[in-house]
């Protein structure tokens, strides 16, 4: 591979330049151009070592995609760019994180007396067993899955009617199994 100067700052990596010779360069892009970027990324986050892991990120992206890039005099700013980018979606992420902990937390802890024991456990599953193939899965997304009867109505390719009409049937048999063993 060989350097194709484009102006002072920045250089195109050819095809036909050695390994060593573009990992030179490309470790001259980063000493020249990671400390400002940094810097803003810290603006952005807050925290150092944040700022430095999303640099590192966004140089990795910028500098794999380096031999595609339109305008490589403009390297500065794809990088900027990319740190923005990468920077929004580890806000995102985190917002769904944050979402899925709060979810968890407000549904209702699993306590001793909320486990219901392996007898009863083990009953329900045979009982399961014994229904037919679709109202055993419309239970199971119903109420094991907690699915509205929308949802389970497109996971079983029916109408909202008949996946509420699986759901009842089996449920019935189920009460009647149950039931007819207590007796």
């Amino acid at each position: 591979m060989r350097l194709i100067p484009v102006d002072t700052r920045t250089a195109i990596v050819s095809s036909t330049m050695t390994e060593e010779a573009a990992e030179s360069r490309l470790a001259e892009l980063y000493r020249r151009h990671a400390p400002a970027a940094i810097g803003f990324a810290y603006l952005l986050t807050g925290n150092k070592q944040q700022a430095e892991d999303l640099v590192q990120d966004a140089f990795i992206k910028v500098a794999g995609r380096f031999r595609h890039i339109r305008m490589p005099e403009a390297f500065e700013a794809y990088l900027r760019k990319t740190i923005v980018n990468l920077h929004t979606s580890t806000l995102r992420r985190r917002k769904l994180e944050r979402a899925y902990v709060q979810r968890e937390a407000s549904r209702p802890s699993r306590d001793a007396a909320a486990v219901p024991d392996l007898d009863t456990r083990d009953e329900m599953r045979r009982a399961l067993q014994t229904l037919p193939a679709r109202q055993r899965a419309a239970i199971v997304l119903r109420y094991y899955e907690d699915l509205s009867e929308r949802s389970v109505a497109e996971a079983l390719g029916c109408s909202d009617a008949a996946a509420r009409s699986l759901v009842a049937r089996g449920m019935e048999t189920l009460r009647a199994q149950i039931g007819s063993e207590d007796a």
